[in-house]
């Protein structure tokens, strides 16, 4: 998020000194993907992340922001810029994840997960109105921190069997629906293994590693089981944008519990190297230019 230094001609919605944050995705809203809806993958898979993968990034003082009109959104005042930083990636992957998950009212759902996009998915699901959700991971501040985000139970894989676990909480019935937050063949196993019959998997990871992932046959019913895998890539553009100010706004969600770490500008490849390492244990850091 920054400042409007210079407004291009076709730009009408905002004006030079406005403050705005910028989505990861800014899709052209014109191509045949975003006509479809799938505006995160506008002009090809995964085709709507630009800055940064086909054009200049955003660590810099000055950066472009292509279809700006479509992907500028004001931030108001009672926003502070740190809270609109998260309005460009964690708040809307991890929100989203939770609609498309679409746990009814008092369902039940499990979370593997707990960086930043997987705890949003927690604070996501809790709006939705799910009536358990139960959160995995290994690192206790991670952990301590979903409950504040809305977790009614966390398990730490490391000391359990977290499939065993969700599937005694839940008598045997699984949840409704499982979210895979780390980009893991063991966390989609389990989303598969712990997901009722009928019930949605929805990963939101980063699968890097190989060329494949495996779906447990007896899980997934060998190809029966009436299980929905759905999978999200930010959504982008400003209106998006604006309904993660309003939660913001309105108190809903302080996305700030996030940041763990600061740091200037100079700073930038020690933060990343924390990051890459997850040292000191860092959630999120702020880079304050």
């Amino acid at each position: 998020m920054g400042v409007v230094y210079r407004r291009g001609s076709e730009v009408r919605s905002v004006n030079e000194g406005d403050r705005v944050a910028v989505n990861a995705i800014t899709p052209c809203f014109r191509c045949a993907a975003c006509q479809q809806g799938a505006t995160s993958h506008c002009g090809g898979l995964l085709g709507g992340w630009k800055l940064s993968h086909v054009k200049d990034g955003v660590f810099a003082e000055y950066f472009h922001v292509n279809d700006a009109e479509a992907n500028l959104a004001l931030v108001p005042d009672s926003i502070s810029d740190e809270a609109a930083c998260y309005t460009t990636d964690m708040m809307p992957t991890g929100l989203r994840g939770a609609e498309l998950a679409d746990v009814p009212l008092g369902g039940t759902v499990a979370i593997f997960g707990q960086g930043p996009v997987g705890l949003m998915a927690t604070a996501g699901a809790r709006l939705r109105g799910a009536g358990l959700i139960i959160v995995v991971d290994k690192r206790p501040n991670r952990l301590e921190l979903a409950k504040a985000f809305g977790a009614d139970i966390t398990l730490d894989f490391t000391a359990v069997d977290p499939d065993e676990e969700i599937m005694e909480i839940t008598r045997g019935v699984g949840v409704d629906a499982a979210l895979e937050a780390i980009g893991s063949q063991m966390a989609m196993d389990s989303c598969l293994q712990t997901t009722r019959p009928g019930g949605t998997i929805v990963n939101m990871g980063i699968h890097s590693d190989g060329d494949t992932i495996d779906l447990p046959n007896d899980a997934w019913g060998r190809g029966m089981s009436d299980k929905t895998i759905r999978s999200v890539l930010c959504p982008g553009g400003k209106e998006n944008m604006k309904r993660m100010m309003r939660l913001i706004e309105t108190g809903r969600i302080d996305p700030t519990k996030l940041t763990t770490h600061t740091f200037r500008f100079d700073q930038l490849e020690k933060a990343f190297g924390m990051m890459s390492k997850k040292a000191d244990n860092i959630i999120k850091p702020l880079i304050l230019f």
